[in-house]
């Protein structure tokens, strides 16, 4: 089972130089995001800050985790120091949230109020074979081997396909089984993982009253 201490950053980008294992005895939200994903500022940011802002004084903390699964020249260290430090967001993110609005001058109105990091990627070298796949597979739909045998083999043909232009791997990512972004992983107060959600999430502020 995955723990706090399991959670793997590159580079602190605001914050400090943080060490999760000091936050137990908190109950942490890790807030997981590219910065070429408006899904993850329209809709999970603006959550995460408004979450922090309610129950940091009664013991949350919500770490920014930076990922990259795809997009590698735009989900970059330098494009999150960007966003951190001055409010600019780019590519796909920059035009949605234009189209919504929400920028002015290609810039955020809010800014980060809690510590923010970047995964650790690194080159992925590693030969595409059925093993790999199928591995990858059971990681992240645990149901596959009950599947229809037409419908397996389209998840492999997708799954061959994503792995064969993927040359980067996220380690936190990969080692939580995300399946996308936004997507948020919580721990309790002990430091143990209690839920992993992919994209909107309506239970997670019940889930943080829970623990908390």
């Amino acid at each position: 089972m995955n723990a706090l201490t399991d959670i793997v950053v590159g580079e602190w980008v605001q914050g400090g130089e943080v060490n999760v294992g000091d936050f137990d005895g908190s109950v942490v939200l890790v807030e997981v995001l590219q910065v070429n994903c408006p899904g993850c500022f329209i809709y999970s940011l603006p959550t995460a800050i408004q979450l922090h802002e309610q129950y940091h004084d009664k013991g949350l903390v919500v770490i920014g985790l930076a990922t990259a699964f795809e997009d590698y020249d735009k989900n970059t260290l330098e494009n999150l120091k960007k966003l951190v430090n001055t409010g600019e967001v780019i590519g796909e993110t920059n035009k949605a949230l234009n189209q919504y609005g929400l920028l002015t001058d290609d810039k955020v109105s809010w800014r980060f109020p809690f510590a923010v990091g970047m995964d650790r990627v690194v080159p992925d070298n590693e030969p595409v074979t059925d093993e790999r796949i199928l591995s990858y597979i059971h990681k992240i739909l645990p149901e596959f081997d009950k599947l229809p045998e037409e419908q397996k083999q389209a998840v492999i043909i997708q799954v061959r396909q994503y792995m064969q232009q993927k040359t980067m791997t996220a380690e936190t990512f990969e080692r939580f089984s995300l399946q996308g972004t936004p997507s948020s992983i919580l721990f309790d107060r002990q430091g143990q993982l209690r839920d992993v959600s992919f994209g909107q999430v309506e239970h997670k502020q019940s889930l943080i009253e829970q623990y908390l």
